[in-house]
């Protein structure tokens, strides 16, 4: 016989496990028999008495249908109110706890298996639900009401991952009876309102070692990252004390997120074995409870402040450009009717790291429409000035007395706007750099905005680029690899490996220069260029014959190249006979004269 294949209405019963990756991490082979165990005694048959059938299970969650939303309803608050008794003397840090999301619609049967929109909503709404949670559907709601022994909280609409509109949520308050009010909110739904920037919290780390000695290791920890956070420009953190209250409660990131006004939770925890100590951290949106980003740091516990430095280093050098990207991507999502002068700004942003001849123009009409809307936003000034330095780095904005002095006031109003700010300082440096002016100011103000914020690998990258400029590839290259070692997934990584082919192929070192400039192309292969880097590497290194497709990108890219127009664009100072080589390299590539 065939597959069995229909279609029918359901209601349908998504559950996982709170933290499971957390949980194994503590402690793998009991996490598994707990859970195994609470399945066999408590979850499946709650499902089967009240008339479900489980679809599918995985590790740490399942699937289930029932004909009626109630019977799936009862189920869910009968294995929440179960669990949750049984938790009652139970650590926090090893307690097993259930997300649980139902929808009611269309699903397809086919086989033993069920699709269609009625699951991938309740999977969604799951993974909403507070951890001991239940989060229902609209049209869950509807059948249910008046006929389930819990009352329930209106989370308005809620943008789900993957589902084209937004949809009107509830929460069940499962240790409330049924006479609440339906409709009133309860206390927690009150926000505080979110800043234009991105806005963030670092909650107290949890000392999992079973040492409370480590505590204050675990506090130190999630303290110096705090700090270290609040030196980002356009980063609001929430200040310390008010993080720390959440210690040692649930850390309900929907919660957290409405009563410190932020849209992102980090959270971590810390479990020492004699030398040895694995810290883990997670990044929330404390808007959907969606985990954005996680990792896990290995070292050896020797000296202790030193390994405090080392990983705040790498959690923040990670995080600025992951929640840079995080809020370019919520403003790409606006309607361009609505777009302030902040998000206008992020999506040219989005449009510059293209480094496409319309990327790029798409950008500087962004960044000047954001500061016709606020004359003041000093990061769009700044960012426009270096979307018009690779503009003419590219060839597309031809450099001349004009265009210098619009590089010169947008680089003064830039610093008039915050004078303290480390990226406009950096973009400043860079815009005046380009120009060849005034290389001491440049490399002063480079210098001034890695002091202000260590952590911030755009500086450093454009402080690499700016002692390029200036012709020191050696100094380039130590801040282009402190770029690279903060933030090695940036947006702009391609940019980094550009500027380090450069050092190299102007330290003699070609084959590296090779290397560097491949990389780069991979990542982005509509950066010029970096083409133009490759093709000069090869020849330089003895590779003329690989050369020639690297200058044919080059004229793809840019078909009125000549080697010829080189030093008019832009004002290298190149150590003696660099230039020269890098001109001959070219025209050897292939490139016209």
């Amino acid at each position: 016989m065939g597959e069995r294949v229909e279609r029918r209405l359901a209601a349908v019963l998504a559950a996982d496990v709170a933290g499971y990756s957390r949980l194994m991490g503590v402690d793998e082979e009991r996490t598994h028999a707990n859970l195994k165990s609470l399945r066999k005694t408590l979850v499946d048959p709650s499902v089967a008495v009240h008339r479900g059938r489980i679809v599918k299970s995985t590790g740490d969650g399942i699937l289930a249908e029932f004909a009626s939303a109630v019977d799936a309803t009862r189920c869910a608050v009968e294995i929440q109110r179960s669990i949750a008794a049984q938790n009652a003397n139970v650590a926090e840090d090893v307690r097993i706890e259930y997300r649980i999301g139902i929808h009611v619609g269309d699903i397809i049967i086919d086989d033993n298996d069920i699709f269609g929109d009625g699951v991938n909503i309740a999977a969604r709404l799951e993974g909403i639900a507070e951890p001991g949670g239940i989060c229902i559907s609209e049209d869950a709601h509807r059948h249910i009401r008046g006929k389930v022994d819990c009352a329930f909280g209106d989370m308005g609409a809620q943008t789900l991952k993957n589902i084209a509109e937004p949809m009107r949520t509830w929460r069940m308050q499962i240790n409330a009876d049924a006479s609440a009010t339906a409709s009133t909110r309860p206390p927690s739904e009150v926000t505080q309102p979110l800043p234009d920037a991105p806005s963030i919290a670092v909650l107290p780390f949890q000392n999992m070692s079973g040492d409370p000695e480590q505590d204050y290791f675990a506090d130190g920890i999630a303290e110096e990252i705090t700090i270290a956070l609040s030196r980002f420009p356009r980063l609001a953190v929430a200040a310390r004390n008010s993080s720390f209250s959440f210690k040692g409660k649930p850390q309900d990131a929907r919660l957290i997120g409405r009563e410190l006004g932020v849209r992102y939770m980090l959270t971590g925890a810390i479990r020492k074995s004699r030398s040895k100590v694995r810290i883990s951290t997670e990044l929330t949106d404390t808007s959907t409870g969606l985990q954005q980003w996680a990792e896990k740091y290995d070292d050896d516990l020797t000296e202790i402040f030193k390994l405090q430095d080392q990983i705040t280093e790498r959690v923040v050098g990670t995080l600025e450009p992951l929640l840079r990207k995080a809020e370019i991507e919520r403003a790409l999502k606006q309607r361009a009717t609505d777009l302030t002068a902040y998000e206008l700004y992020l999506r040219g942003r989005s449009r510059f790291h293209t480094m496409s001849r319309e990327g790029l123009e798409e950008a500087l009409s962004l960044f000047y429409r954001a500061l016709d809307a606020d004359p003041n936003l000093g990061i769009a000034i700044a960012l426009a000035g270096v979307t018009r330095s690779y503009l003419m780095f590219a060839g597309w904005l031809e450099l001349d007395e004009l265009v210098a002095l619009e590089q010169m006031r947008l680089a003064g109003a830039a610093l008039d706007s915050d004078p303290n700010d480390p990226e406009i300082l950096a973009c400043v440096a860079r815009t005046i750099a380009f120009l060849g002016r005034d290389d001491d100011t440049a490399l002063q103000l480079a210098d001034r905005s890695t002091e202000l914020c260590p952590n911030l690998a755009l500086a450093w990258n454009h402080r690499g680029w700016v002692n390029m400029n200036c012709g020191r590839p050696a100094e380039a290259l130590a801040s282009l690899e402190r770029a690279l070692a903060l933030s090695p997934h940036d947006p702009m990584e391609y940019d980094t490996l550009t500027a380090m082919a450069w050092a190299r192929f102007t330290l003699g070192d070609y084959w590296r220069s090779v290397d560097l400039a491949k990389r780069a192309t991979q990542l982005n292969p509509r950066f010029s260029s970096t083409w133009r880097m490759l093709s000069a590497a090869l020849v330089a290194s003895g590779q003329a014959g690989k050369a020639a497709e690297a200058a044919r990108q080059v004229l793809k890219i840019e078909p009125s190249f000549r080697v010829s127009t080189l030093r008019q664009r832009f004002r290298f100072r190149y150590p003696d006979g660099v230039r020269e080589s890098y001109e001959v390299a070219l025209r050897t590539a292939g490139l016209p004269d």
